[in-house]
């Protein structure tokens, strides 16, 4: 078990991946919510599940020699909501605003830029949630992401970017340029957000009740995994920091 983490139930623990909750039974017909089996990694799925994690290979750092500002796991600022704490559901690392962000996996571009929502993973209806944005004129708000499909079960989220170079549907190997590292979104220094999730889990993250009723947006997300137990070891960061650290504040 990841530290800090709790125990997925038995019923669960065959589908369940590091850090996820057992589904509740209301959202136990996730097909209704999120129509399944026509995405390009369909054929990666374990029935009814996310593929193990422990298989994944293939994955690098996405900023060259890291600072880590804010891992995943329980934190104060994290606006999930896992065994009863605020968690934060991926990886928040920085080096200097403009530095190279690199895709971490070989894969396929599913969004880039602030229209993000349809593939992160959410659990239920985003009609209310894209209303608000629309006439509030809040896209600008949104930070700029990239999410790619990593070809093997998982999809891989880069957040607060100040400028992507690359387009949906572009095919990307390890290492390839994404964009460059700023603080769009709500975000006070530059940082990468890294998340990563499988679009076949059964588990869930809750959202900060005060989240959903600011934002509009679902109540629960797909739960993610630690992104540290696919990446290799950390390499040295620089002696001297030259960004100030922020942790993320992903809607």
């Amino acid at each position: 078990m990841v530290a800090g983490i709790v125990d997925v139930a038995p019923a669960a623990a065959s589908t369940a991946l590091p850090g996820a909750l057992p589904i509740p039974a209301s959202a136990a017909d996730r097909d209704t919510l999120e129509p399944r089996g026509a995405l390009p990694d369909a054929g990666w799925a374990l029935p009814g599940g996310a593929p193990p994690i422990e298989g994944l290979t293939g994955y690098r750092w996405p900023l060259a020699r890291p600072r880590i500002t804010l891992p995943f796991g329980p934190t104060p600022w994290g606006s999930r909501i896992v065994a009863g704490q605020r968690f934060h559901d991926g990886l928040d690392m920085a080096t200097f605003c403009g530095d190279r962000v690199v895709a971490a996996h070989d894969g396929t571009v599913l969004a880039a830029g602030r229209r993000y929502d349809d593939v992160m993973g959410w659990v239920g209806d985003l009609t209310e949630y894209y209303r608000r944005l629309d006439e509030k004129k809040l896209w600008a708000t949104l930070p700029i992401i990239v999410v790619i499909d990593d070809g093997n079960g998982f999809r891989s989220v880069y957040a607060h970017f100040s400028k992507v170079v690359v387009r949906v549907g572009q095919v990307v190997r390890a290492g390839d340029l994404l964009g460059h590292e700023g603080m769009t979104g709500r975000a006070s220094g530059c940082h990468l957000h890294y998340g990563l999730f499988s679009p076949f889990e059964t588990a869930e993250f809750a959202i900060d009740p005060a989240v959903v009723k600011r934002m509009k947006v679902p109540r629960s997300e797909l739960a993610r995994v630690d992104p540290q137990l696919v990446l290799p070891p950390r390499p040295k960061a620089p002696p001297k920091a030259t960004a100030s650290p922020s942790p993320s504040a992903m809607p």
